[in-house]
């Protein structure tokens, strides 16, 4: 058995940047996945992960050979052993978007089979002060914090840089009960929504979490996208960059452009933002049908979309609805689906492609995921027609990607 490389300094070359917020490095023929270098540089790796398979993981703690694109982290938190909510901290913003470009291009290429040049888009607003909406755990001595990277271990903070100001004022200047978890978000109207979800208890072996409480606000939360106002369950998913809700929505609504009286399926559809712009699109004649597993979501897009009575709900997972003959009777003109991180998969891809829509409008947090379905796309005669990809979280790892599938010509 390999002796394990845990806790080992060692001196590597960086080669390129991999899915995942780290690079690619190579020593004694084993690959080292590296966070927090950059390609090009010569680094030390305290190894910080090795099962004594092929490969193993660490950190760069010390940069021998930088990078022209390497600059100081803004954040005090992120670094080695730190924080692992940002990737890209020590990566100028245009590095940054250069590097997700890279990323997003190699999994199209190896998953997909397709040599496809991507330009990541910013957002306004730069890489700092963006996020509305977070997720913060609370340590054994009730300090609030982010867990580090692959890790449950919690790292206290007193502000994050990448958070909408004045989102953390309440949270970080007090304890919390001990391994409780706090949901934060700041609204377009600049009211924070604070909900306390309380440690988990074991169930079956399993950990659930606990009860939740509202601490702040009125737990409904509102936004603005698309032309119109939202209201919320402060806890439920909106997206995460003030400008990402309506940039999205208007790209749907472009690559869509449902005709009036079609028929369009939103698949994941949350509270209805790309069903508001669809139905629109297709008038009193058309129909647009909303499939989401979420059954808040489903009664807050029913209020908020009260005045579509073209939009029907169907509250479920995906693949069960589009096994629904009732559902799938009238097939769609346009689908347009935004799923989880892990994609949509063989099956929803497959239900889709039986329906023969014209277009299909793709909506991706994952590029690995949204590669994968692209590729189960072009089994059924599908193809890439246009893709466009967002900087919507800016110091992390994650890119959104916005795919324009069609038939084969």
């Amino acid at each position: 058995m390999t002796a394990t490389w845990k806790q080992r300094l060692i001196e590597v070359e960086v080669g390129a940047v991999a899915h995942g917020g780290h690079c690619v490095a190579r020593h004694e023929g084993r690959v080292v996945f590296v966070r927090h270098a950059l390609p090009g540089e010569r680094v030390v790796v305290r190894i910080t992960e090795d099962t004594g398979g092929s490969f193993c993981r660490g950190d760069a703690v010390e940069v021998l050979e930088a990078s022209p694109d390497r600059v100081q982290a803004p954040c005090p938190f992120a670094g080695p052993g730190l924080c692992g909510g940002c990737d890209w901290q020590h990566a100028s913003w245009q590095a940054q978007r250069e590097l997700k470009a890279a990323v997003v291009s190699e999994q199209l290429h190896r998953l997909a089979k397709l040599d496809w040049e991507v330009i990541v888009e910013d957002l306004p607003g730069g890489p700092q002060d963006w996020r509305t909406r977070m997720r913060m755990a609370v340590g054994p001595d009730g300090r609030p914090g982010f867990r580090a990277h692959r890790s449950h271990r919690v790292i206290p903070v007193d502000d994050c840089v990448i958070a909408v100001p004045g989102a953390l004022d309440d949270v970080v200047d007090r304890t919390w009960p001990p391994k409780a978890e706090l949901v934060v978000t700041r609204d377009a109207g600049g009211q924070v929504h604070l909900t306390e979800i309380g440690p988990p208890v074991v169930r079956r072996g399993r950990p659930v979490p606990g009860p939740s409480r509202l601490r702040q606000g009125s737990g409904t939360a509102t936004e603005l996208a698309a032309g119109r106002a939202w209201n919320l369950r402060s806890d439920g998913f909106w997206q995460v960059h003030p400008a990402a809700a309506d940039t999205f929505a208007k790209v749907v609504g472009d690559w869509a452009d449902c005709r009036p009286g079609d028929r369009a399926w939103d698949l994941y559809g949350g509270v209805g933002l790309f069903a508001s712009v669809l139905a629109d699109q297709v008038g009193p004649d058309g129909s647009v049908a909303v499939v989401e597993s979420s059954s808040g979501a489903v009664a807050d897009g029913g209020l908020n979309l009260a005045d579509h009575p073209n939009i029907s709900w169907h509250a479920g997972r995906t693949e069960d609805v589009l096994d629904t003959p009732d559902f799938t009777d009238l097939p769609p003109d346009v689908v347009v689906l935004d799923p989880p991180r892990k994609g949509a998969g063989r099956h929803v891809v497959t239900a889709i492609a039986r329906s023969r829509p014209a277009r299909v409008v793709y909506v991706a947090c994952d590029p690995a995921a949204l590669a994968r379905d692209i590729a189960s796309f072009a089994q059924h005669g599908y193809e890439l027609a246009q893709l466009r990809a967002f900087d919507a979280f800016p110091m992390t790892h994650h890119v959104e990607c916005i795919a324009l599938l069609e038939p084969a010509r």
